[in-house]
């Protein structure tokens, strides 16, 4: 699985039959069955269209895609929220966080043990008491679909965008943000337990939002650029 996810962070596009054929030239033959499993233990799926791109619950209400052709201008505009797979040395987590589209700044997150929707309304309910965003964008994972996930934001007057069926880019601003988390902090650190894997992401998100500078930001830092561009300009407690 830590094999899986290194290679599928360089490789996102990457499916079993492919991860099956790299996995053997590494000396670690698995075939793809279980490979395909393993990706869904990990829930990750190649990012190409394809008919279902995302564990869809077929009780839960499915929201449009309301990000394609909208100019997002300023920060608190657009919110996106997706989960990743953390490897430990024994076992691995879950990473969800709450990101702000235009700035990317991290207002919040949360490391699971288990992909339940629990972790991510209480990610949600932490960055809820900080701002309010006109437009909340995920996937279309059972997570974000459950009624309980989906009533915080309506309570809160926020418009829901869940990704286009076969659109694996809708999404591409925190596709982005992992990739830059585990390259700077997972695999360099190899964290022992979920207790150390917090410390180092606490430490990580810490430095991301308020000491790492993006060129494309004019070289500030997201908290720089999110405060700076918030129309009402409230900070957060």
């Amino acid at each position: 699985m830590h094999l899986i996810d290194k290679e599928f962070t360089d490789h996102p596009f990457f499916g079993s039959r492919r991860l099956s054929d790299w996995l053997a030239e590494q000396g670690f033959p698995a075939c793809r069955s279980k490979v395909s499993r393993l990706m869904k233990v990990m829930g990750i799926e190649a990012i190409y269209p394809r008919k279902s791109l995302s564990a869809r619950h077929p009780d839960h209400k499915i929201y449009p895609y309301l990000l394609r052709g909208l100019t997002i201008g300023h920060s608190d505009q657009v919110w996106c929220m997706d989960i990743t797979y953390i490897r430990l040395k024994r076992g691995f987590a879950y990473l969800t966080v709450v990101m702000d589209w235009y700035s990317r700044y991290v207002i919040s997150w949360e490391l699971s043990m288990t992909m339940d929707k629990g972790f991510c309304t209480r990610c949600l309910n932490r960055a809820l008491r900080k701002a309010t965003p006109g437009i909340f964008n995920t996937d279309q994972g059972s997570q974000f679909t459950s009624n309980a996930f989906t009533q915080i934001l309506k309570d809160s007057g926020v418009k829901i965008s869940m990704d286009g069926k076969g659109r694996a880019f809708d999404n591409i601003m925190i596709e982005r943000l992992w990739r830059t988390v585990k390259y700077e902090d997972v695999f360099i650190n190899d964290y022992e337990d979920f207790y150390k894997a917090y410390q180092h992401l606490e430490k990580y998100f810490d430095f991301y939002n308020n000491e790492r500078r993006h060129s494309s930001l004019g070289k500030k830092t997201p908290s720089e650029f999110y405060h700076r561009n918030r129309k009402d300009q409230k900070v957060p407690a």
